[in-house]
Formats: C-alpha cells, structure tokens, sequence
C-alpha cells in the first residue's frame, strides 16, 4: 500500500510543477532560516572553545549603585571584585578582567585598530585558547606589570606580516608591548574571550582601577557545578550589604547578581526586572517568533492543499466507486504531503550548509565558525512534516468524506 502511495505522490508531483515548487520552497526556506538562527544561538550559547567551560561559569558584568535621587549602573570595578567576590564557596577559579576596547597601532604609517583586553593570570586557566606559539602571560608577570602580549592570528599579520610575532614589539595607547603568545582568531560572539590583544592589567597607565567599584572590569567565576549557581549568587547577595561605598553621601545600596551567558544575553534583549534578567520572557519570545515563523507557511500550504484536492475531485469520485475508504485517501494525500516536506528538508539541508559557509567567509560575523546544528535540523524537519501533515491531513478528510457521486460530477460540499 505505501509503495502504491508513493508512485502516486511521485506523479502527482510531477503533474503540478508550480505546486510542488511552492510547497518546496516554503519548506526548504523555512528550514534553511530556522538552521540559520539555531546555529548562531548554539554558537553564542554552548560550551566551545575558547569558553569550554561556559556550561558551569558565571559571569559578573553589571551592578548598580543606589541613592537617593542618584543611580550608577553598568560594568563592576576592579575593587568591588577583587575586594568582596573572592573565595566564593565552590568557585574554583575567578578571572578579572576588563572590556575588550580600540587600540590603534601604527605600521608603515597605517593605522591598525585592534580590540585589545587586559587580564589577569587566572583568565588563561580559565579558558581555553589554541597557541600557535608561545604561551600566556602568568602571575609573575601581572605582578610585575610586564608589558607582554598576546595576539591573534590575524592581528599578528597585520602588524607583523609574514615575520615571525614571538618577541617582536608594538605600541598601542602609548605603550610599548612584545609579543608574549599568538592564538587563534576568537569569534566575536564568545563575549569573555573575544579580542584582538591581551595585556596584563596591571599595565593600566593609573593605580584608580584598583579601588573603583564601579568601572570597566568583568568576572568569570568557574564553578565546580553548575548546581552550586544558587549557593553562589546566595554567597554573592550576602556579601554586598557589607559593600563600603566610597561615596557614602550619594550612594547606599549596591546591587546585582552573577549570570549565566544566556541570562546576559536576555537583560540586553528585553531587560531587567529588579536587576534580575527576565530569561523566561526572552525564551517565550524566541519560540513564539519560530512558532509563527513554521506557522505561516503552513497556513499558505493548507490553502494551496485545499486548491489542488478541489482539483482532483473526479479521481476522488473514482476511486470512492471502486471502494476507497476515506482512511485510504486521506493516506495518500498524507504520503503526498511527507514526500514533499522531505524533500523540501533535503534541499534545506543543502541550503544551509552553503548558508552558513558563505557566511563564515564574510566576515558579517568577525571569526564566525557556525556549523550544523544537527538536532536542531531534525527538530526543524520534524515540524516541517508535522505541518505538511497537518495541512495536508483537514482538506484531504474533507474531500474524502464526498458521496461518490457528488464527487463524479465535480460537487463538493
């Protein structure tokens, strides 16, 4: 019987070209959408390197300062973090660390803009970046202030050229640096690890940074479970009553809570609510919008469905005379409607892959590395055939249940 349905689906595809063409290019391009954004959300938010670790690490990147007619928000300094965010129950490690930030060189006369990031020792046991020479800056050097560094790749050429980067020295922001280690360029979605240049932060050209408590510093804190994250914002929310303001007469409260990537990525989408992310709504958004983005090409296909079966009403009349059951159309118009979300899968399949390639050479996303997602491809394709099914599924009953001979004669009811 399904061999019988599929030569059926076979012709019937071939006899309605512009049909099919439609169907596939609505199932192909939804896919190939839908593949587009998971692969970006997957490489924005799952554990991969440099952040191999993000699956059970916290990150500090706002707080807020309270007073009577006065608010300071935004980035931590270096002093609240260092001062009251150290040996915190199950974190293993802590990095501090500042924003990536523009610092030009000067090559041959050019200029050469660069994101350069000051760390930490900690922030190299943290993550994992790729060496392609030499090795991090440590403890003994932060201490001391070296100006070592590390770079990119990419940045390497660009200021170098085809030399050798180990040991050679740059000027930036009026500093001197050699070049310390050379790594692999970062894609600028892994917020904590993306750069150009890495520089002790202790050559800051000011000693200020070292008592702010607001500023431009970041925390990393690896937990040794992702279980412990309440037991660690618990510790965190203790410890900030206790918090001595330098400006006590325009400040007196100090909030905010270390989060996950993902909780980040929601305050900035669609807010905070008491400083607290509102990641529920910003999930509930996201699948709303692909919820309705499957939705509407389903609905145009049900209409299209509904078209061509009032086509085919003779040959329903037909079959019915010679004893069809509606079960056995209605089956057939299914089969119909599987074989084409199918196939409108493997086109989309094709399309992404081809996708995602073009654009990772673009360079629309600085070192983007997008890949398939294969479980979200699956789950994509299954929504494509369960829509195909179900709008292929109301028309096809509805026709099936014809009297015979109304079918014959080319009614419909």
């Amino acid at each position: 019987m399904i061999t019988n349905y599929l030569k059926l689906a076979y012709k019937v595809l071939l006899r309605r070209k512009f049909f099919t063409f439609v169907n596939l290019f609505g199932t192909s391009v939804t896919l190939l959408v839908l593949v587009i954004a998971s692969a970006m959300l997957d490489h924005t938010f799952s554990p991969m390197a440099p952040e191999v670790k993000l699956d059970r690490t916290l990150h500090v990147t706002y707080m807020a300062m309270r007073g009577e007619g006065n608010e300071w928000s935004g980035s931590p300094g270096y002093g609240f973090l260092d001062r009251y965010c150290r040996d915190i129950p199950h974190v293993e490690r802590m990095s501090l660390y500042t924003g990536a930030h523009a610092a030009a060189s000067f090559v041959g006369g050019e200029k050469v803009i660069s994101q350069m990031r000051r760390t930490d020792a900690e922030y190299w046991t943290i993550l994992d970046f790729a060496f392609v020479a030499g090795q991090p800056f440590g403890a003994p050097e932060v201490a001391d202030g070296a100006r070592v560094a590390v770079v990119t790749e990419s940045t390497a050429r660009r200021l170098f050229g085809d030399r050798t980067a180990i040991g050679q020295t740059f000027e930036t922001q009026g500093q001197t640096f050699t070049v310390n280690g050379v790594v692999r360029d970062v894609p600028r979605v892994r917020d904590a690890a993306f750069a150009d240049i890495w520089v002790p932060v202790t050559t800051l050209p000011t000693d200020l940074w070292k008592t702010s408590l607001m500023g431009d510093f970041n925390a990393m804190m690896l937990a040794d479970s992702p279980r412990s994250f309440r037991a660690i914002r618990t510790e965190f929310a203790a410890r900030l009553p206790h918090v001595q303001m330098t400006e006590p007469d325009r400040y007196k409260t100090m909030s905010g809570s270390p989060r996950t990537r993902l909780e980040d990525v929601a305050a900035e989408a669609v807010g905070t609510t008491e400083d607290m992310p509102r990641t529920g709504l910003f999930i509930g958004v996201l699948a709303l919008l692909a919820l309705l983005f499957m939705l509407l090409p389903a609905i145009n296909l049900v209409n299209l469905n509904i078209s061509r079966i009032f086509e085919r009403v003779s040959e329903i009349g037909v079959r019915k005379a010679f004893g069809a059951s509606t079960g056995d159309l209605v089956g057939q118009f299914i089969v119909e409607n599987i074989v084409l979300a199918l196939l409108g899968g493997a086109i989309g399949l094709v399309l992404s892959l081809w996708a995602l390639q073009l654009i990772n050479v673009s360079g629309v996303v600085p070192n983007a590395d997008f890949h398939m997602n294969p479980r979200i491809f699956l789950y994509g394709l299954g929504l494509s055939v369960f829509f195909g099914v179900l709008s292929g599924a109301y028309p096809a009953w509805r026709m099936a249940r014809l009297d015979p001979v109304e079918a014959l004669r080319g009614g419909h009811r």
